[in-house]
């Protein structure tokens, strides 16, 4: 079983670790969900993204401290699609329950 790292000065801890995050602003619809999936694929990383009722999306990922970083970097850019307000989340020891990422 993968062990949590702790987090660095620098950023997200260096071993395996799960990206939980909720990501405000326009963007709720297939472009954002099929997008975000397609990043997380890129980087390596399992999870799920999808749609919840308030307007905002849900996201798990986990895979390596720095995928998991480069991920949240992307959310926060403006290369993610909509318009992204707000990306609150927090990093935990992975459960590997994810086999590949998925939108829902």
């Amino acid at each position: 079983m993968a062990r949590h790292a702790e987090p660095t000065a620098d950023g997200p801890p260096a071993g395996q670790v799960r990206l939980t995050a909720r990501v405000f602003g326009v963007v709720q619809g297939v472009g954002f969900r099929y997008r975000t999936m397609g990043a997380a694929e890129e980087l390596g990383l399992t999870g799920e993204v999808k749609n919840l009722d308030d307007g905002s999306v849900a996201l798990v990922a986990e895979g390596t401290g720095d995928q998991v970083g480069k991920l949240l970097d992307w959310l926060n850019s403006d290369r993610a699609p909509g318009r992204v307000e707000r990306v609150d989340h927090s990093m935990s020891e992975p459960k590997g329950s994810f086999r590949d990422f998925r939108a829902r």
